[in-house]
């Protein structure tokens, strides 16, 4: 990986050339480009994204203040805002979405035996959405409230190292049951929601699929009991029945049996009912399963703050697509970087590192190693005072 790079080309490296010139050549991003490539668009933005930079104004100083190492970082083309801006403006996103799920199946595959916390072999995915607020103003075709715009991001994330493998991006008015209807459902697999997708209609799509989902009950919710399994109250497991929905509108979109499992958290006492289509599992791990759910929300609170997905280099559809997706690819190259370093660090600590020695001409592994010697944050902001 190494062979005299340094650290930023390091990490774009783990990119394979043909892997980006395909989707590149799907959607003809480079058609009568003469000097600022879709290379060159993806690096200047990647590094954006990794050093935290404000605006396209600081991504052109930040890279012109080091014009001797631009080509060492992979960067052709003359690094211009304006360019930059009309790059992500015209040239088409879903280059940069078929890129990350490259990245994301290299990712997964790498992740597979990670463990979730429970005792389980099958794929566990969490599903939920964020909102990321706009300025209507500046984002008139995000219109969300009447004087408030926003952009929903729905995310199927697997728990097994945390990769997103699914991501929707839509206006903030989206329902987020309605993203149920994009999901391609694997076999075995488990799908983890909270409330706000309850849907008989669509969970029975899951039913069909042999797929298993998890998610709670809302109240007032009229079931009719048709048998109670015994439980263990010291685990928290109140009740384990098999129910059939008893409103005739609900029984025709959903016409199978479900169970009911109510499970009082010790920590909180909070008392929480879930439904699932899987019958097979104790209750106490459907318990778990949606109690690692929370992973979703950690994912979404890391990415909004380490990463600039919350403010915008660009106000067109395209340039804010274009600018989350390619965020989406450093978070997954990060996470392949710390599988493949075997490192104990967390994505945040990597990246951080990352960010302060991009232009340094060391091996990976050996700068995540020199910094577990140091004071990580004297050292950090003294990498910060001299690199920029």
């Amino acid at each position: 990986m190494h062979a005299g790079k340094i650290v930023f080309a390091q990490l774009t490296h783990l990119i394979h050339p043909e892997q980006f010139r395909r989707c590149v050549r799907r959607y003809h991003g480079d058609y009568k480009v003469k000097s600022f490539s879709c290379w060159d668009q993806f690096l200047c933005m990647a590094f954006g994204q990794l050093t935290y930079r404000e605006s396209l104004r600081d991504v052109e100083t930040c890279l012109r203040s080091r014009q001797d190492q631009l080509y060492h970082l992979g960067i052709r083309g003359e690094v211009s805002h304006s360019t930059l801006a009309d790059a992500n403006r015209e040239r088409d996103w879903r280059i940069y979405y078929d890129l990350a799920q490259g990245l994301i199946r290299h990712a997964r595959s790498l992740y597979h035996h990670e463990p979730i916390g429970v005792d389980l072999n099958e794929t566990v995915y969490a599903l939920d959405s964020t909102t990321i607020d706009l300025c209507l103003n500046l984002f008139p075709w995000a219109r969300f409230r009447r004087t408030k715009a926003a952009v929903k991001l729905h995310t199927l994330l697997d728990l097994r190292g945390s990769i997103p493998t699914f991501v929707s991006i839509s206006q903030g008015k989206l329902a987020d049951v309605r993203v149920l209807d994009e999901l391609v459902l694997e076999p075995g697999s488990f799908y983890v929601m909270d409330r706000g997708y309850l849907d008989f209609n669509r969970l029975y799509c899951f039913v069909l699929a042999a797929a298993f989902f998890v998610t709670r009950a809302k109240a007032r919710l009229q079931l009719n009991r048709l048998e109670s399994r015994p439980v263990d109250p010291s685990t928290g497991v109140r009740s384990d029945q098999i129910v059939w929905l008893r409103n005739l509108s609900s029984i025709q979109h959903y016409p199978d049996r479900l169970r009911r499992i109510h499970y009082v958290d010790a920590q909180t006492n909070k008392s929480l009912v879930f439904l699932t289509n899987n019958f097979e599992l104790p209750a106490l791990t459907i318990a778990l399963l949606y109690k690692s759910r929370w992973k979703v929300e950690l994912f979404f609170k890391w990415i909004k703050q380490h990463l600039r997905i919350k403010h915008f280099y660009g106000t067109s559809e395209n340039a804010v697509k274009t600018q989350i997706w390619i965020s989406i690819c450093v978070y997954v190259l990060v996470a392949i970087v710390r599988k493949q370093l075997h490192s104990e660090r967390s994505l945040y600590s990597i990246l951080q590192i990352l960010s302060v020695n991009a232009f340094e001409k060391e091996p990976l592994q050996q700068v995540l190693k020199e910094i577990g010697s140091q004071n990580s944050e004297s050292y950090l902001c003294n990498q910060l005072i001299f690199n920029y």
